[in-house]
């Protein structure tokens, strides 16, 4: 009989299920999007329930496109968009409040309060973060302290707190198990990436409770088992990581050195270092790439916080294009010699420069400027800023050009040959795009298998990594000089100095 391995990968936008056979390979694939709640500007929230069930949903319908029952389903892995923040009631699993998603910026000015306190050295020697309102533990904060009656209710510990890994499997398991894995902890601000624990300094520094935080396991781990009632039999869970990191162990990235980059809504570049966390001098992040048998592997990370989310802006609230496809026919056939830049910046700026308070800006409009250019430069926006993540790694992983790097690729946005051509192009790189691209999902899928026995270790695993396409840099260096000073003179119009810091 076959049997299937079932990926989890709840997403910003939406939730997939997908199955994954004996040789890895896809077998089914479901995928539900749900709203997206804006309140205010710069708060973006989920609906927990609409996580839930397109989660159910998706599940349902790959075991059924597969023709699979839960006896056919070895384990589960899990990935899920990292550092959305609920708090729901221990008893009856109800969230109080909606999931607060990781690009909200409703906590930039508690962040503020704290770096001017003179935490955020404290709060980096330890978690390897920056004090920004993209983590975790100020959105907690901001919850208890905006639902009535919240604190108390934590106080007398009738409240957990989790990321979207830990509720799903609250709720998958009826509230047996709350747990989560490493990388998802190493998101929190709460966590020691050192030491391997909650750390209790991190919590007084945060006003957070202990008894509200779940166990922290390996990636791969067991979990808990699914409710007999939900697909017919108890399936366990045995995989989770944060989609970035899902996303590294999809694409084979176990040796130390090796880059991956993955673009959906936003942007997030990895650098394995192995066993050494290596404290970053060019702001970025440092954060538990995945652990297995209780040893972590550390990465540094980049984080875009807009990449094909530009691309959405074009389409939904500017109204110029109706498909994300038509992006790459538009920029082919704009004016080369418009130089217009796009500063993504609709919740701030990531890595490597975490000004939560810049706002978004195009640069370079003239009377000619269109649809293309205005296409070209949503696209354009992506490479400059997957290159300003590459030269801060560099800087951090010991020096050395971008011209020795390969940088391997994922996410819907790779699927454009014109954007990876410019990705090239612009970071003088090569560009390697694999054959499979639901690389999160492959990675929750592989921890998962790994522990079953269903897969074999890291080294054969990585063997079965194909490559699509290699895009090699074609651009002049003063072409890709010029651009990249006038993308650099861009942002520095747009940053706000005196958050940038």
């Amino acid at each position: 009989m076959v049997k299937y391995v079932m990926a989890i990968d709840q997403g910003t936008t939406s939730s997939r299920a997908i199955l994954f056979d004996s040789e890895h390979q896809i077998a089914a694939v479901a995928q539900q999007e749900f709203k997206q709640y804006f309140p205010r500007s710069g708060w973006v929230e989920h609906d927990p329930e609409d996580i839930w069930n397109s989660v159910l949903a998706t599940c349902r319908e790959a075991m059924e496109k597969a023709g699979a029952s839960a006896g056919d389903i070895v384990s589960i892995g899990i990935t899920n968009q990292r550092e959305t923040t609920l708090v729901w009631d221990r008893n009856t699993g109800e969230a109080i409040h909606k999931a607060i998603v990781w690009q909200d910026r409703r906590t930039a000015d508690a962040c503020a309060a704290m770096k001017k306190a003179g935490h955020e050295s404290e709060v980096r020697s330890r978690t390897g973060l920056l004090l920004d309102s993209y983590f975790s533990g100020t959105k907690v904060a901001w919850i208890l302290d905006n639902v009535e009656g919240a604190r108390a209710r934590a106080e007398r510990g009738e409240l957990v707190f989790g990321t979207v890994d830990s509720f799903l499997i609250w709720r998958l398991t009826g509230g047996k198990r709350h747990v989560t894995d490493a990388t998802n902890a190493s998101r929190t601000l709460l966590y020691n990436i050192h030491k391997g624990s909650w750390d209790q300094e991190l919590l007084s520094i945060l006003n957070a409770y202990e008894s509200m935080l779940p166990e922290v396991l390996d990636s791969a781990a067991e979990f808990g088992e699914t409710l007999p009632e939900l697909f017919g039999a108890a399936i366990p869970i045995l995989g989770v990581a944060g989609d970035q990191q899902a996303a590294s162990v999809g694409q084979a990235c176990f040796e130390p050195g090796m880059i991956k980059s993955t673009y959906g809504t936003g942007c997030f570049a990895l650098l394995n270092t192995g066993a050494q966390s290596v404290i970053s001098r060019n702001r970025l992040l440092t954060t538990v790439l995945y652990q297995l048998d209780g040893k972590p592997t550390y990465a540094l990370e980049g984080s875009i916080f807009v990449a094909g989310a530009a691309v959405q802006w074009l389409r939904d609230e500017l109204g110029l294009i109706e498909t994300a496809a038509e992006t790459a026919d538009l920029a082919d056939r704009s004016d080369p010699n418009q130089e217009v830049y796009l500063v993504p910046a609709f919740t701030g700026m990531g890595a490597p420069y975490w000004d939560s308070r810049a706002r978004g800006a195009m640069f370079g409009l003239t009377r000619g400027t269109g649809v293309a250019e205005f296409a070209r430069a949503a696209l354009e926006a992506v490479g400059y800023q997957t290159r300003d993540l590459l030269e801060a790694m560099r800087g951090d992983w010991g020096g050395g050009s971008l011209g020795d790097t390969i940088l391997r690729v994922d996410g819907g946005m790779v699927a454009s040959d014109w954007m990876m051509q410019f990705l090239a192009d612009i970071l003088d790189a090569q560009v390697d795009r694999p054959t499979v691209l639901e690389t999160t999902a492959s990675g929750a899928a592989y921890l998962a298998g790994y522990k079953a026995g269903f897969y074999s270790e890291p080294s054969t695993f990585s063997k079965h990594w194909q490559l699509d396409r290699r895009f090699a840099p074609q651009m002049s260096e003063e072409t890709r000089a010029r651009k990249y000073e006038g993308w650099r003179d861009a942002v520095s119009r747009t940053l706000v100095r005196d958050a940038a810091g």
